[in-house]
């Protein structure tokens, strides 16, 4: 796997953002839900309807059995998208969330990659895009918010925190102010 970026930029990510919603929901959401869960490409795009709704409301948590079962968070950015693309699409509990528009199959990791990468390129991200930004931006993201560095190497299966900062590339000499927003 060739090395990518997380996309650092909050102004870049809401640009891309801007760019799939004129191109499609499904595109849109798979950026979205990357984004925000942090969930692998390949867990994502195996995804089906009853793994993100329960046939009332959008479930609370995304349940991924690797070693063990993993719960992912489904906030409110995610929630809004799934919405959105529910209300344009007649989905059945089987399909399969990121369904291609040729068939009943998910996308696959390819068409992925060129939608991430297109939409990065045309809005002037510079660096390495790929699926796995997606993954990269989540934990760069969280760390910047205050998210423990010990959670993120949980999520990553890392054994160092070096070896996750690195992974997010984040220079672990360089001093940053971190936003831990309570707000209670």
């Amino acid at each position: 796997m060739e090395y990518v970026d997380p996309i650092k930029d909050i102004e870049q990510i809401n640009a891309i953002k801007e760019k799939l919603k004129k191109q499609s929901q499904r595109d849109l959401l798979l950026f979205v839900f990357g984004i925000n869960t942090g969930v692998r490409i390949s867990d994502l795009l195996a995804l089906k309807v009853r793994d993100v709704f329960d046939g009332e409301k959008v479930k609370e948590f995304l349940y991924i059995e690797e070693d063990d079962v993993i719960g992912y968070f489904i906030n409110n950015a995610v929630k809004y998208e799934i919405e959105n693309y529910f209300a344009q699409h007649d989905f059945k509990m089987e399909d399969y969330l990121f369904k291609s528009k040729k068939d009943l199959k998910p996308i696959t990791r390819q068409q992925a990659y060129r939608i991430i990468n297109n939409a990065a390129k045309e809005v002037g991200v510079i660096g390495k895009v790929g699926t796995h930004t997606l993954r990269k931006t989540f934990g760069y993201h969280a760390y910047r918010k205050g998210i423990a560095i010990s959670i993120l190497m949980s999520i990553y299966h890392h054994h160092s925190s070096a070896e996750t900062l690195r992974y997010l590339g984040i220079d672990k000499d360089e001093k940053q102010v971190i936003k831990v927003d309570v707000n209670l």
